[in-house]
Order: structure tokens, then C-alpha cells, then sequence
């Protein structure tokens, strides 16, 4: 009986056991059925890609949470999506069909744990499932934005595209679901030109903030440094209008065959060429768009619809062919076009090039610095030089011919070393009275000029005669330009130019209105969508303000009469104030520096001989100008405006010698520096008769060796200080110009270096000023950086004995 119970028992708890077995299979089945994602799509296994899309884009479209409003339907999209996402990727499918794996970091054998646990639990949340892997995408991290990255690149950037940056982060939910429209705009906006960039809040909460984004997902546009968040459904068509939108609405004009010869003529007015684009379709492409403003500042560009009836002529007279986009570009010759493109896939590549080999005019006009820095680099070592052949010409009738002569002659000439420009001299008066010398044009100029350096250096020279446009100037003009080829030394004179007038920037006014409009703009935007973070500190500046000026004019109303009214100051004693201006006058006169190209020099003298020169850092030189008492002033002021450009750097050092108070130390480094028995036989004489005013030594001490500048002949012996001492000095001069008549023919050869050349001998002296026999040392300094002056090396440096201590 026992038994027979003991047998019944067991007979029952194996029926259970069966039926539970039965309704977990059963379980694991549906379940297996629920969430397979060929079941999703409707797909078979054997199902082909085109198959697969085919079915994800109508159930898509189905199940859109914009458009069907079951309550289920979001979860069904992302089910969707889910599943397009696993079977479009060959290795995730094969993975889902021999593992059941969903997810490409799943390990295998982890979807029957996943099935079980659903199985148990009513709330299903699987990871894999909802996408929120732990490692992000290659896909997406290449994009991936940080600060540092933002503001170094994507701020300055966006002043020639716009950028679309996605704002997500992990465990969002609504990020998956624009995760497919995402992908699909960045695929077609990237080729055109738009930047991308993704910003995770858990990683760079920095970045977000400086944004503006506090919630995920948020979607951003950047243009011109501006943020526009985007409001709309997220939907491939509304995103690219929210592209289009950024941009400045007039970048591409729509030309007919009424306005195309203005659009084209009007080139002398913006000094840019012009770009007319031709395509079948009635609205600008975004692609031109794009492209138009990445070179807005250097060409303007048209849009020409072929199918419209407007365009016949222009169609007939350029020859263009209807069935692919067409792009001519024009410069100073309205008829016939100096480039053409004609492609049926127009790139965007392939348009930055055809624009950026054209971006100047055959003969532009300077109208800005930034224009004269690319017409006119500078000198670059191991480059090929380039020169700018610039007509200072005005825009009166007048000048039309001389300046359609010189356009010719540009055209005729064009070469890769010769830039050619004109300058009305009207709107850039600084710069033409530097190249003229402040003498003025009375007929069109031409200046030959080389860029030295980004401080305004230039190397010139003017073309005598002027220019009228003739055959004669012509030839004169490309006489000049063979001649400086040949040998570049022909660019004599030097001047430091200023900075151009920007001619095209708009007037205060207007710049003012504008950023009020952007700002206006970007307060009815954060008001309209409730922005109030980003509000707050805008709101907290008016109401600041707002309490200013209420206290302000309580306190005044409460205030007594009295009180508002100014104090006079006391008026200082006579003696007191006289004091005061001539302690202010001798300040000014000795230790206060210029104001403008000043230089900190020294003066070398027995205590810092030894620092500045006899001991003096290896690899460091000292710069020494010797001068007088009569022309220290003079001298000083015009050395320091020489060497200014050369201050900054490390290894040069300005210190000056008064030739009064240490009159024998000149001859004496010279007696060292010349061999024996030349200098015995003429150093008595220069050490009586020679004048040193207005040399410059570069000493380096620790070589012993020095390059020698000599000055500038100007007729003044510059210690005449009065009428009585004339005659004598120019005896002296007299006597001077014959104990030099043997050297003469020596010093003619370097008469480029050392300014000395032919004036010296000459036996007309004209009467300049002491400072002019500085004239040529910002030359001599060039060379002496690049390390091409003639070195004189002594064996010892000769010591400094001050001559007014021992008389």
C-alpha cells in the first residue's frame, strides 16, 4: 500500500514536471519568436539586403511615432530599427544566425540567459537590446568633440562651413531613436561640406555647458562662431533645412539674361571675379551654397536655371550644355570666361579647386591688409621670391585709360614671381605717401616692391616717368622687370609701409546693428523655446542695470545740493609747480623711453666694457653705435627707429660709445684690425683727422671679430654746433677728403654695405640732417642676420680709457 502511494506520487510530480517543462518551452519559444528579428521585419532567413531595406523603410514609415499614434508605436520603431540594424551588417547576422547573438560585444550563448530571465521577470530591459553598448562605435568616435578641440578648430572652422553636432549620451533612450536618421543625414551632408561632431554629456559635461545643451538627445548648428539649436522632428529633410538656414540668405544672386551683364560688370565694384553656376533644377543646390560661402570673401557667385525661360540667351551665348551643371568663372573680361567646369556629379572638391585657382583678379585692387598679405607674401629663405608691381592710380575718368593699359600689360606678362595690383591713392593715403615720399602724384605711379617682413618692411622701387599707359612705358616697365629679375639687388630704397584701410568693411553703424539683430535673434529664441539656463545671466545683467539706475537717481533725489557740486583743487605754490615741470622735463629728456620704436640701449663705459664686450655670452653680439655729444640725440632717436625690428631677439645687445669721452678707442680697434705696416703709416692721421660719428660696430666678444657700418656721407661734420666753427671744419673735411683720396676706389665696392660709396667721394656736399647718416643701417642689419657682412677679427679687444678723466 506504501508502495503503491509512494508510485502514485511519482507519477504526478513527473506529470507536473512535464507540463511545466511544456509551458517553458512553449515560453521560450514565443519569446524566441518575439524578439527574432527576421519575425520583426517579416523577412525570411534567406532574405536578400535589398529585401531586408525594402521591408525596414515601409514598416518604418508604418510604425513612425510622428505619423501613427498607437501607443505602442514607439517601441515597435525601435524593434524596427533594432532589427534593420542587426541583419544590414553581414557579421552581426551570421553571428545572430549561428549564436543568437544581437549584439556585437555579446558573448555567445548569453541570449538564453537573456530569454530565461524574461521568462521570470514581467520587465523585460535588455542591454543589448536597447543598444546602450559600454565601447561607442568607430563610426561615431571619430567624430567625438572635446573642448579644447571645439574651440581650437570647430569655432574658427565655422566661419567657412557650418557644423551639425549631435548631443547624446549613455542610457538614453530617445538617442536610439534618432540613431538611423542621424546616420543616413551625415552620409549625404558630409560630402557637401558640413562639418560633424557628437558631444557625449557623460564624457565632456564642460563642452555641453559652454553649448548650452543640458538634455540628450540635441541636435546644434554652429555658423560664424553662433549656436542654433535645432526644434523641429528630427527627420532627414528638416535637418537639412536647418542647414540651409544657417546660412546668410544673398550668398548666391539668381542671374536671367536681364541681369547677367551687371552681375558680371560689377566686378570693379567688389574686386572679386564672378561664378556662374548653371543647373536644371528651379532652387540653388545646397552644394553651391556651401560653396559660395566657403569663398564668399574672394568670389561672388550666380545661379542660372536652365529649365527657366529666362535663361535662353545666356544659354546661347555661352554654349552651355543642358544636361550637366556647368560652372564659368569671369574676372576683368565680361565676355569670355577664363575657366570652365562641366560635370554630370559635380564634388565638392572638385569645385573648391576650380575656385581656389582663380580666387584673385587678373589686376586686383588693394583694398585690406589680408588682401596684400596673400597678393604680396613675404620673403620666405629656400623660396622663390615674389614681387608686387603696383600702379598708385586714382578712380577718376581721368586715370581709365592709364589703368586699362596697365590691366593689358598684366595680362601680356603674367608669371609666377610678378603679382600685379593698383591702389587708389585717394582711399590709401599712408601707404601711397610711403612709397612716394610724401610727394604727390600728379599722373598714375608704378612702384616695384618686395614684402621683407610682417612688420611692413618692403624693399621698392619707383619706375621713373610715371605711367600714361603708352607703348613707351610699356616697354620701359618690362625693361625694369627683365632687369630686377636678373639681379635682385635692384630694389634700392626701403620703407616701412602701414597698415591698408579695410575699403570693404561696413561703417560702425552697421556693424552695430547687426549684432544687435544676432543678439535680438538669440533672446526670442531662448524665450520662444524656455531656454531659461541660458537665460538667467542675461536676465540677471538687465535686472543689474535696471537697479543701478533706479538707486542712482533715488539717491540723487534724496541727496542735498550741496553735496553734487565739484570741489576746485587747491592752487599749488609758483616754486612748487616750477619744480615739478622741470623735474618732469628731465625725466622725459633722459630716462623716459619714445613712445613709439623705442629700444633699450646702453651706454658703454668702463664699468660695463667688460660685460657687454670683453666677456660677452658665446653666440651673443653688441650692436655699438658711436656718437658725440652734439649728436647723441639726434643719433640715438634714429637707432633705435633702425634696429627696432631686431630687438626681439635673444642674442643682440644696443650699446652706444661717446667718441668725445673715449676718443682713442675707434682708431685703436682699427689699428688691430689692419695689418702692420698699413696701419703704422696712417694711424696717426686717423686717430687725429678721422670723424667716427655715426658708426655701428656688431662686436662679438667672445669670437673677437666685428662687422663695420659706416655712415652715410651728409656734408656735416655734426660737432658744428655754431657759425664760428664752420670755416674749420671744413678744412678739416678738405684736408680729409685728400688723405682718402688712395682708398677711394677701395671703399666704391662696398658702397651698397656700408652706405659710404660714391658720396663719400664726392666733392659736392649738400647739407642733411645728422640722423640721415643712419639712412641704410636697417639693411646692413638685415644682412648682418643673415650672416653675409665681411668680418673683421682682431687678436685683442682694446681697453676703454675715458680721455676727459686724464685731461
Amino acid at each position: 500500500m506504501r508502495v503503491w502511494r509512494t508510485s502514485r506520487q511519482s507519477g504526478k510530480c513527473a506529470a507536473f514536471l512535464a507540463i511545466f517543462m511544456l509551458i517553458l518551452s512553449a515560453e521560450l519559444v514565443k519569446t524566441a519568436s518575439e524578439y527574432d528579428p527576421y519575425y520583426t521585419l517579416g523577412v525570411s532567413r534567406s532574405a536578400s539586403q535589398a529585401e531586408i531595406k525594402r521591408a525596414y523603410k515601409r514598416l518604418a514609415r508604418e510604425w513612425h511615432p510622428d505619423k501613427n499614434k498607437d501607443p505602442n508605436a514607439e517601441d515597435m520603431f525601435i524593434k524596427i530599427s533594432k532589427s534593420y540594424e542587426i541583419l544590414s551588417n553581414e557579421e552581426r547576422r551570421s553571428n545572430f544566425d549561428r549564436f543568437g547573438q544581437k549584439d556585437k560585444n555579446q558573448p555567445f550563448g548569453q541570449s538564453q540567459h537573456h530569454g530565461f530571465r524574461s521568462f521570470h521577470s514581467s520587465f523585460y530591459f535588455d542591454e543589448s537590446f536597447f543598444h546602450f553598448p559600454r565601447n561607442r562605435d568607430f563610426s561615431d568616435s571619430k567624430y567625438m568633440l572635446r573642448l579644447a578641440q571645439f574651440n581650437n578648430e570647430v569655432l574658427p572652422d565655422s566661419h567657412k562651413r557650418p557644423y551639425l553636432i549631435k548631443v547624446t549620451s549613455e542610457w538614453c533612450f530617445a538617442c536610439i531613436h534618432i540613431e538611423p536618421v542621424w546616420k543616413e543625414t551625415v552620409q549625404e551632408l558630409e560630402p557637401l561640406g558640413v562639418g560633424i561632431g557628437i558631444v557625449d554629456l557623460g564624457f565632456d559635461r564642460a563642452l555641453a555647458k559652454q553649448l548650452g545643451a543640458y538634455r540628450a538627445p540635441s541636435i546644434i548648428g554652429v555658423m560664424n562662431g553662433r549656436v542654433t539649436f535645432f526644434h523641429q522632428a528630427v527627420v532627414r529633410e528638416f535637418l537639412r533645412q536647418f542647414v540651409e538656414d544657417l546660412l546668410p540668405q544673398k550668398l548666391v544672386m539668381k542671374i536671367t539674361d536681364d541681369n547677367y551683364m551687371a552681375f558680371l560688370e560689377n566686378w570693379h565694384v567688389e574686386n572679386k571675379p564672378r561664378v556662374l553656376l548653371f543647373d536644371q533644377v528651379p532652387v540653388v543646390p545646397l552644394l553651391y551654397k556651401l560653396t559660395a560661402f566657403a569663398f564668399r570673401d574672394y568670389v561672388r557667385f550666380g545661379f542660372v536655371h536652365q529649365g527657366g525661360t529666362g535663361s535662353t540667351r545666356l544659354l546661347l551665348q555661352y554654349n552651355i550644355n543642358t544636361y550637366a551643371p556647368t560652372m564659368l568663372l569671369f574676372k576683368e573680361d565680361t565676355v569670355k570666361p577664363v575657366d570652365i567646369i562641366q560635370a554630370r556629379g559635380m564634388k565638392r572638391q572638385m569645385m573648391d579647386e576650380f575656385v581656389s585657382n582663380n580666387k584673385f583678379l587678373q589686376v586686383p585692387r588693394l583694398v585690406s591688409q589680408q588682401l596684400f598679405h596673400e597678393l604680396c607674401p613675404v620673403k620666405q629663405f629656400h623660396r622663390r621670391r615674389k614681387y608686387c608691381v603696383l600702379l598708385i592710380t586714382g578712380d577718376d575718368p581721368a586715370y581709365l585709360a592709364a589703368n586699362k593699359a596697365f590691366l593689358d600689360f598684366a595680362s601680356a606678362n603674367s608669371k609666377d614671381v610678378l603679382r600685379f595690383a593698383y591702389v587708389y591713392q585717394r582711399q590709401q593715403q599712408p601707404l601711397c605717401q610711403a612709397l612716394l615720399q610724401n610727394q604727390g602724384a600728379h599722373s598714375a605711379q608704378v612702384v616695384i616692391l618686395e614684402r621683407r617682413s610682417q612688420t611692413g618692411k618692403v624693399l621698392y622701387r619707383s619706375v621713373s616717368g610715371g605711367w600714361n599707359g603708352s607703348e613707351e612705358d610699356k616697354y620701359h616697365l618690362h625693361e625694369q622687370l627683365e632687369l630686377l629679375q636678373k639681379d635682385p639687388t635692384y630694389l634700392t630704397s626701403d620703407a616701412t609701409l602701414p597698415e591698408l584701410n579695410n575699403e570693404m568693411a561696413p561703417i560702425f553703424i552697421i556693424r552695430w546693428m547687426n549684432a544687435a539683430y544676432d543678439y535680438m535673434l538669440q533672446i526670442y529664441d531662448d524665450l520662444l523655446y524656455s531656454n531659461w539656463r541660458e537665460m538667467m545671466p542675461i536676465l540677471s545683467l538687465i535686472f543689474s542695470a535696471l537697479f543701478i539706475v533706479f538707486g542712482t537717481v533715488i539717491i540723487q533725489a534724496f541727496s542735498e545740493p550741496g553735496e553734487s557740486k565739484p570741489q576746485k583743487p587747491k592752487p599749488k605754490p609758483k616754486e612748487q609747480t616750477q619744480t615739478e615741470d622741470d623735474a618732469s622735463s628731465r625725466a622725459s629728456t633722459f630716462s623716459r623711453p619714445p613712445k613709439k620704436d623705442f629700444v633699450e640701449v646702453t651706454e658703454l663705459t668702463g664699468i660695463t666694457y667688460t660685460s657687454n664686450l670683453v666677456k660677452l655670452r658665446p653666440g651673443h653680439i653688441n650692436v655699438l653705435l658711436v656718437l658725440t655729444n652734439a649728436s647723441k640725440s639726434a643719433l640715438l632717436r634714429k637707432f633705435a627707429k633702425e634696429v627696432f625690428s631686431f630687438s626681439g631677439s635673444e642674442t643682440l645687445h644696443f650699446s652706444f660709445l661717446n667718441a668725445d669721452k673715449h676718443r682713442h678707442w675707434m682708431p685703436s680697434i682699427l689699428r688691430l684690425a689692419c695689418d702692420g705696416a698699413q696701419s703704422q703709416s696712417h694711424s696717426d692721421d686717423e686717430e687725429e683727422s678721422s670723424n667716427y660719428m655715426g658708426y655701428v660696430l656688431a662686436l662679438n666678444g667672445h669670437k673677437k671679430y666685428f662687422c663695420l657700418f659706416r655712415p652715410v656721407f651728409t656734408g656735416d661734420d655734426g660737432s658744428d654746433s655754431s657759425s664760428d666753427t664752420s670755416f674749420s671744419s671744413d678744412s678739416r673735411r678738405k684736408s680729409r677728403s685728400k688723405s682718402r683720396s688712395s682708398s677711394h676706389s677701395r671703399s666704391r665696392s662696398r658702397s651698397r654695405e656700408d652706405g659710404s660709396g660714391s658720396r663719400r667721394g664726392s666733392s659736392r656736399a649738400t647739407s642733411i640732417e645728422v640722423h640721415h647718416k643712419l639712412d641704410r643701417l636697417g639693411l646692413w642689419m638685415e644682412r648682418l642676420m643673415e650672416g653675409t657682412l665681411p668680418r673683421i677679427r682682431v687678436p685683442a679687444w682694446p681697453t676703454l680709457v675715458d680721455d676727459t678723466a686724464e685731461g
